[in-house]
């Protein structure tokens, strides 16, 4: 292995004195390639930390901009990176922290066309999506692609961190063989997210990598961690390899692991959608006036609200929705459009024949009609 320079045994002398690094264990930090997935909650303290640690080769796959929303938790940006690349911004950021490593750069979506190419070119991967079809897509990768898969998640108060895909331990389809229903489960801009949770379960996710890279400690493998926040709890499940997992088991087929993650239906596409201007015109006119119904939490609609809109959250309206008209013309609106479309089919299957979606929800009717609307 490359011997340490002096300036990096300056800089790693804390880890030079443990027992369980040293310097062979610090060198095969500086050997190692770790792929992060995702450069937001999860993929910003997790980055930090492994950088900081020396870890030879950094990729970051992310195909998105510094949004002002994400600065609550995403911790490798600040003011001036709004609107920049993220993967630009992040790259800056650890070649600030530790210039002894590689930051590799892949402005791109990870997905099933690209994902196992991705990852083969790396020793392990840190997923830190935030979407279940990218989960499902990094999962099947690293099991073509033989890589193990540090696994992290978060929603308002929990987190969650395995390690999955390794040779003898299960992988996400083992717990989780199917996603679940397209947007059945709230996202962190839907449902909120406290702001240092990522910065707990991404910091678990680097400790994870680090151990696993250095061959040391009990690895989370068949062991899924969960944390709660609100009550400082920690609890452990565990998790067996699935004899019959369509993915990972000795019975799957090439053709089973090489089959592409069918694409998530975007639930907008299940009702008819209305753009924000269309609806405007119909507000204005004095003939078929539609009434609009919004489905958002109580939290969000005390952020911001279109007014005269009726209100019914959307985990209320199959109980509540008799106190609708059904013979009206009924727009419906959540943030952006996917609660929205939920709400449409169930108005549907209830006898409501005029029901249609506000195309991207109140945060385009702000942005294109409403500007006095705070957008969050």
């Amino acid at each position: 292995m490359k011997p340490l320079s002096q300036a990096e045994i300056r800089r790693y002398s804390r880890h030079l004195t443990l027992p369980q690094v040293g310097v062979a264990g610090q060198q095969r930090l500086g050997q190692a390639s770790i792929l992060l997935v995702g450069a937001g909650g999860l993929g910003s303290p997790a980055a930090t930390y492994l950088a900081a640690a020396g870890v030879g080769r950094i990729g970051i796959v992310e195909f998105d901009s510094v949004d002002e929303s994400n600065l609550q938790r995403q911790i490798l940006y600040d003011d001036s990176d709004v609107g920049r690349s993220k993967v630009e911004a992040a790259a800056e950021r650890l070649s600030a922290i530790n210039p002894h490593i590689q930051i590799e750069t892949i402005e791109s979506r990870f997905d099933h066309q690209n994902g196992v190419e991705l990852v083969r070119r790396y020793d392990l991967v840190l997923d830190g999506s935030d979407n279940f079809e990218t989960r499902y897509w990094v999962n099947d990768a690293c099991v073509l692609a033989n890589r193990p898969n540090v696994y992290g998640s978060i929603f308002r108060f929990e987190g969650q961190v395995s390690i999955f895909c390794t040779p003898e331990g299960p992988c996400y389809r083992c717990l989780f063989p199917e996603p679940p229903p397209p947007d059945a489960v709230p996202n962190c801009a839907e449902g909120g997210v406290l702001g240092i949770l990522p910065g707990t379960v991404g910091t678990l996710q680097a400790t994870e990598a680090l151990k696993w890279i250095l061959q040391i400690g009990k690895p989370a493998v068949g062991r899924l961690l969960i944390y709660d926040a609100l009550e400082l709890t920690l609890r452990e499940l565990r998790v067996r390899r699935d004899p019959n997992c369509q993915i990972c088991s000795a019975n799957a087929t090439r053709e089973q692991l090489e089959a592409p993650l069918a694409r998530v239906t975007d639930d907008e596409e299940a009702g008819a959608k209305i753009e924000p201007a269309e609806l405007e015109q119909l507000i204005r006119g004095s003939v078929a006036r539609p009434r609009l119904l919004d489905v958002r939490s109580e939290s969000e609609r005390a952020i911001a609200s279109i007014d005269g809109a009726d209100w019914i959250p959307l985990d209320e309206l199959a109980q509540r929705i008799d106190e609708l008209e059904r013979t009206a013309h009924w727009v419906i609106y959540c943030k952006s459009g996917k609660r929205a479309a939920r709400a449409v089919a169930l108005m549907r299957e209830n006898g409501f024949r005029s029901v249609q979606n506000l195309s991207g929800g109140i945060d385009r009717w702000a942005a294109e009609i409403d500007p006095k609307i705070a957008r969050y």
